[in-house]
């Protein structure tokens, strides 16, 4: 995806990073309209999901969602897949102190605040602070949103 921002200039994402617990879903429960997005999304971004695999079912949701898994376990594993991607290429939506370092690196972090809460690490390295997964993702469908977030 293209965007021009003004002020910043031109970005290309071509990868975005999802966490999964906290962000794509709260609890046991993906979080409604998550898919929905995703699938529209497919068609735009490389969409890859980094997870600990808390709940040991990651694999299975990234291939019921249509998008690859990685299991990154520490949160250097997650800064790692994003110098690996290239972070001037990767966006990312996180929420928890593992998901910092993608956070962080990523040319457009995104921290998402929802019932699970956001470290607060990651809520300062973020460049955009969500209350919740919806409205980043809603972010990559509309882009002018993103473009009226980041302009100077």
């Amino acid at each position: 995806m293209h965007f021009e921002i003004p002020g910043s200039g031109p970005m290309d994402i071509e990868t975005l990073l999802l966490d999964l617990n906290g962000t794509l879903r709260v609890g046991k429960e993906l979080v409604p309209g998550v898919d929905v997005r995703i699938a529209k999304l497919r068609q735009r971004l490389r969409l890859i999901l980094l997870s600990g695999d808390t709940r040991g079912d990651a694999a299975a949701l990234a291939e019921e969602l249509g998008i690859e898994f990685i299991h990154t376990p520490t949160g250097e594993d997650k800064g790692a897949v994003v110098d690996r991607l290239g972070a001037e290429r990767c966006a990312s939506i996180g929420n928890g102190l593992i998901d910092l370092p993608m956070v962080a690196k990523a040319r457009i972090g995104i921290a998402a605040l929802q019932g699970e809460g956001a470290h607060r690490k990651t809520l300062n390295a973020a460049t955009i602070v969500v209350t919740n997964v919806i409205d980043a993702l809603d972010l990559f469908l509309d882009e002018k949103g993103m473009i009226a977030t980041l302009r100077e």
